[in-house]
């Protein structure tokens, strides 16, 4: 059967791309789009650390403030 491996690169396939994306972008554009991806990617997981943290909080608060006991 036949398995398709995403992240099955080789160094030839790497280079190729890197090649590619010089011969699009340039060598002075590289580094901002890298800058830019990495900002992208720090965003993205702040944000889902934020919905993590209030997700937590309203289940603690809930589960109090149903709890007839207290």
């Amino acid at each position: 059967m036949y398995t398709l491996t995403i992240l099955s690169l080789s160094w030839q396939h790497i280079l190729i791309v890197a090649i590619i994306l010089l011969l699009l972008f340039g060598g002075k554009k590289i580094p901002e789009l890298m800058r830019g991806m990495g900002s992208g990617i720090k965003e993205f997981k702040d944000a889902v650390k934020e919905e993590d943290k209030p997700a937590t909080k309203t289940d603690n608060q809930s589960s109090t403030t149903n709890n007839p006991s207290n």
